[in-house]
């Protein structure tokens, strides 16, 4: 897609935005109506029993309400969010703000309007509504944009951009392949944008850190995100031995192995942050003073201000019919206030240095995209971007990192899957700007990683040739590795099961030839299939009967509904039970995949999505197992295809009456 100016792109975008944060709030609310107030507050997405007291007013006159309790628990509840506040029955329409201010045993939150009186009492429930956060700062680096008439050429699709073929450099990691190297020595090369085409087991992460070396030796600095915290944590985990790397970022979604290298961690150690530390005590002892003085509260003040009521308690007069021993109760009471003020404006610069001391010494930052766009690093620039996994973001999301540096590397996968969206009003947004520079740009600003170091040539065999264009090798290592190379007690299986588990027989389709036909719920737009999950849990049995461990094997399956399925019928310890979305970036030695769809009609559903197909294909290390109705499934031309292959290269069992 090729937008004919900046507007039209912000305008594209900005509705987009839009339309998925409508969508999001739709949902909070129905889980909201589905789910009690107490399974709620334990996901992090309420907060119950709270007690509400005036905090008077912010910038632009914004009413505020403090919401506190003893021992709050742990929320994905922070600043930016719009939470729903009720007492009694959850509806949307009950009171809506904006969280203001959080703290260990507060929230503060901000009002356009008056809020309702039953507010500032017990009893009150909060309710994450949308986490606005992200969204506000998608919308914010669009604005943000409009500024930078060195990106903007290139991100209409107007650059003239020349094919880099990179120079002869000294790599850090001796063990890169060809294909790798010759992807850091272009990305090395290029001016404006760069990606790193890594498909599945084909090294995408350690040949995107190779890159970020070489960057940061060339004396750059460093911006690199994901749009997860775990692919962040991937990161810096690879990072960590070899540059000086800063994770920036909320220490409770975060690696507890990395914490030593996060912001809140190092910040310890400066001594501005010690200094503010003190004055933090400070602080608490004068709000333990002030308690003990009376709070000018409006029904208390009638109308005066702070500085009416210090004159007249130091005059000893009383006025409006607050008596004298009252005025002066409110004027220690803001006497105090200030110093307060005072102080926390100091503890707060102090702290502020001292995180800026971190963030400058660093020579890479760390972050998920949405956190690139936070107060932290607003002042931050950087020579060069890397975003890795950037396929699974949204084209919004990757401009919050990218408005901060004048060059972008990017690593990922546009034959996987794409990001998540809610909407179907906004699946525009799956089409991922690594995927549109890619359309437009093509081989000029992209290499494709070659070889591929997880699993047997045969499991790769098919995505490789209707994905990757036949251009994928296997690595030695891997290309004909089986479940041979584990001690199982093959002597104790029989039949169908032995042909199925055989080592031999890498990959496996069995057809249920129509027995089993899919089924839903009521009330569900999901699918299951019984039949399919008595084959899984007799595979299962039977693999760990023969000595396999649990936690090499992975079972997969489309529909959300089969997962809990299976997941009742199945328990083993380590035994990974996921949908396809939850399985992208893994892999198991052994995988089971279960297809579900099973009708007359031939209709499957959204197996349509090939990219799920590809992530589910490629998943298994030495045995791929699929379980499915072949008859349902060749009414499409690729599944025809696939279990045409499978008996090309592989055993095809028939489960038939």
């Amino acid at each position: 897609m090729i937008f004919r100016d900046i507007e039209e792109y912000r305008s594209h975008f900005l509705s987009l935005i839009e339309k998925e944060r409508r969508e999001e709030m739709r949902r909070y609310m129905e889980e909201i109506r589905r789910l009690s107030g107490t399974k709620r507050e334990k996901l992090g997405r309420a907060i119950l029993n709270l007690r509400g007291k005036d905090a008077g007013h912010g910038l632009g006159g914004v009413y505020l309400i403090k919401f506190s309790r003893q021992n709050m628990p742990e929320t994905e509840i922070s600043v930016g969010d719009v939470v729903l506040l009720s007492k009694g029955k959850v509806s949307s329409r009950n009171p809506q703000g904006t969280v203001y201010e959080k703290g260990r045993n507060y929230i503060v939150v901000a009002f356009s309007t008056r809020p309702p009186r039953f507010l500032y009492g017990k009893g009150i429930r909060m309710d994450l509504y949308v986490s606005d956060i992200t969204f506000r700062r998608m919308i914010n680096a669009l604005e943000e944009l409009s500024y930078r008439d060195d990106l903007i050429p290139l991100l209409l699709g107007k650059e003239k951009l020349k094919e880099t073929t990179g120079g002869k450099i000294k790599f850090f990691n001796e063990k890169l392949n060809e294909s790798q190297r010759i992807a850091v020595e272009r990305a090395l090369a290029s001016e404006k944008i760069f990606l790193i085409h890594g498909p599945p087991g084909t090294g995408k992460t350690t040949t995107l850190v190779e890159a970020i070396i070489q960057h940061v030796n060339l004396g750059e600095k460093v911006l690199a995100t994901a749009d997860s915290n775990v692919a962040v944590d991937n990161l810096v985990e690879r990072l960590r031995n070899q540059v000086n790397v800063v994770r920036v970022g909320n220490p409770a979604r975060i690696t507890p192995s990395l914490l030593e290298h996060t912001l809140d961690y190092l910040v310890q150690f400066e001594e501005e942050y010690k200094a503010a530390r003190k004055i933090w005590e400070e602080i608490d002892k004068l709000a333990e003073e002030r308690e003990a003085y009376l709070k000018p509260v409006p029904q208390r003040r009638r109308g005066l201000s702070d500085d009416e009521i210090l004159y007249l308690a130091r005059s000893g007069r009383g006025l409006r019919g607050i008596s004298v021993e009252s005025m002066r109760g409110m004027a220690k009471w803001i006497e105090v206030q200030r110093k307060i003020d005072e102080k926390v404006k100091k503890a707060k610069e102090l702290e502020e240095k001292a995180v800026r001391k971190i963030l400058k010494g660093a020579n890479v930052i760390c972050a998920t995209n949405s956190t690139a766009g936070s107060e932290l690093l607003q002042d931050f620039h950087f020579d060069t971007i890397f975003i890795d996994e950037a396929t699974q973001s949204t084209e919004p999301s990757c401009l919050i990192p990218l408005v901060k540096g004048r060059k972008l590397v990017m690593a990922g996968d546009h034959k996987q899957l794409p990001p998540t969206v809610m909407s179907m009003e906004a699946r525009g947004l799956q089409y991922t700007l690594f995927e549109r520079m890619h359309d437009i740009y093509g081989d000029k600003i992209t290499h494709l990683l070659r070889v591929q170091y997880r699993m047997n040539e045969k499991i790769m065999g098919f995505s490789n040739l209707h994905f990757y264009n036949g251009a994928l090798i296997s690595h030695p290592s891997v290309r004909n590795i089986t479940l041979k190379d584990f001690p199982l007690k093959w002597r104790l299986l029989r039949g169908w099961i032995l042909e199925a588990l055989r080592p031999e027989n890498v990959v496996v389709f069995i057809d249920t030839c129509g027995r089993y036909p899919e089924r839903q719920r009521r009330g569900s737009t999901s699918y299951e299939n019984e039949g399919e999950a008595e084959i899984v849990e007799s595979l299962i049995s039977s693999l760990t009967g023969i000595g396999m461990q649990p936690h090499h094997i992975g079972v997969i399956t489309p529909y959300d509904d089969q997962v809990e399925l299976l997941k009742s019928r199945i328990n083993y310890e380590g035994l990974e039970i996921k949908s396809v979305d939850g399985f992208q970036g893994r892999e198991k030695e052994v995988i089971i995949l279960s297809f579900v769809r099973s009708n007359t009609y031939g209709n499957i559903g959204f197996l349509w999505d090939y990219r799920r197909l590809n992530v589910s294909l490629t998943r298994a290390k030495r045995k791929l197992i699929m379980i499915g109705d072949a008859q349902t499934l060749r009414r499409d031309k690729i599944y025809d295809s696939l279990i045409q292959y499978v008996e090309k290269v592989g055993k095809v069992l028939k489960l038939c009456a």
